[in-house]
């Protein structure tokens, strides 16, 4: 199947991978003929991208190490817990955080037991949700690339399981800011954004407050948005000022949200997002840190079509674990004509390079 932007899909196709709700509802199955009345609602939704039955790459399947049915039970335990946080902010800090504390443990353990069963690198493009709220599915997906450098640095497992506590609360914070600030689609005024900058310090002083609740969990909430150079808030911390979880968390947070549907802006691809990433490494981010994403995570997802640098283009049809910028390719064109599709792996191909990539294509779909 292939991956492809969800405004620029052809009226016809078959969906490729099936769609959710928070509730694990199916909303849309695979093999769903895409009209333009469901483009056109998906697109509402936010969901940018989507995946297609294609008859030359039909044989390419969707790997993920977390499985649909515990992405459902996270959103679900995530949603529930910031729900009351954000009802009854006056005692937040007390039972509600307790429990949803012992509850998140858990799903920490359940989270870390399938991405250290699996072998494949992490894909979130290939978890196609419609969300109740934006900061449930960012806290979910935060975690998850948070743990999945965690298990590149080899962690230990304690460390792994408070690294992932302190990544689903970093923007609990966020429940004390008004909706509409949050929500809003426009630029945020000066004080708007003065608003939204106390989460970090509101988050770790509701979390530092509860007992049960390990400091340094706090303080992931209070260090996500430093930067190695001092340019973060809220205390500008420099360098190892700032605990690795948090040097951790910063890369995690800004690669998910750059890579994730906003009112304000359309998603970035992964390839991209990871540019950002780059570009800041040493300055903003920590070089290890970034390093250690770009070799756990799925930067060129599959399914997705790119052009090679020798005037071939294909879709990307496997991961090599550990080098995430060096795919499998399948290659259907050479210089613009078809061919009989072939893979090459780009890892012991050293002189083949992804020169762009392509979301807006015409194909053929099996059943057209």
């Amino acid at each position: 199947m292939r991956l492809v932007a969800t405004a620029y899909a052809e009226e016809g196709a078959l969906l490729g991978k099936a769609i959710y709700n928070d509730q694990g509802q199916v909303l849309l199955n695979v093999g769903a003929r895409l009209e333009k009345r469901i483009l056109d609602r998906l697109v509402d939704f936010g969901i940018d991208y989507i995946y297609i039955i294609d008859k030359e790459t039909e044989d390419i399947k969707l790997m993920n190490p977390i499985s649909d049915e515990l992405h459902v039970q996270a959103i679900k335990t995530i949603g529930a817990a910031f729900k009351q946080i954000q009802k009854d902010k006056k005692f937040a800090h007390s039972f509600i955080l307790e429990k949803a504390y012992r509850n998140f443990q858990q799903l920490i353990k359940s989270l870390l037991e399938e991405l250290n069963r699996s072998k494949e690198l992490l894909n979130l493009l290939s978890d196609v949700f419609l969300h109740d709220h934006y900061i449930f599915s960012h806290s979910l997906n935060v975690t998850l690339y948070a743990l999945a450098i965690g298990i590149e640095l080899k962690l230990p497992p304690k460390e792994l399981e408070q690294l992932g506590l302190g990544a689903i609360l970093h923007d609990v914070g966020k429940m004390m800011v008004p909706e509409e600030i949050l929500t809003k689609p426009g630029r945020l005024t000066a004080e708007e954004f003065k608003i939204i900058k106390a989460h970090a310090e509101d988050g770790f002083e509701l979390l530092r407050k509860v007992p049960a609740i390990p400091l340094v969990v706090a303080h992931c909430a209070y260090q996500h948005h430093e930067r190695l150079n001092g340019a973060g808030y809220p205390r500008g911390l420099k360098g190892e000022s700032i605990h690795l979880f948090g040097r951790i968390l910063g890369v995690a947070d800004v690669f998910d949200a750059v890579t994730s549907n906003r009112v304000y802006r359309p998603a970035m691809l992964p390839h991209e997002g990871l540019e950002i990433l780059f570009s800041g490494s040493g300055t903003l981010f920590d070089p290890m840190v970034v390093d250690a994403f770009r070799k756990a995570v799925a930067i060129y997802p599959v399914g997705l079509t790119v052009n090679l640098n020798d005037g071939r283009k294909g879709v990307i049809s496997g991961q090599n674990p550990g080098f995430s910028e060096r795919p499998i390719v399948r290659v259907l064109e050479e210089n613009h004509i078809k061919v009989v599709p072939y893979e090459v792996n780009l890892k012991s191909n050293l002189s083949l390079m992804i020169t762009s990539c392509d979301t807006i294509l015409t194909y053929e779909y099996a059943g057209k």
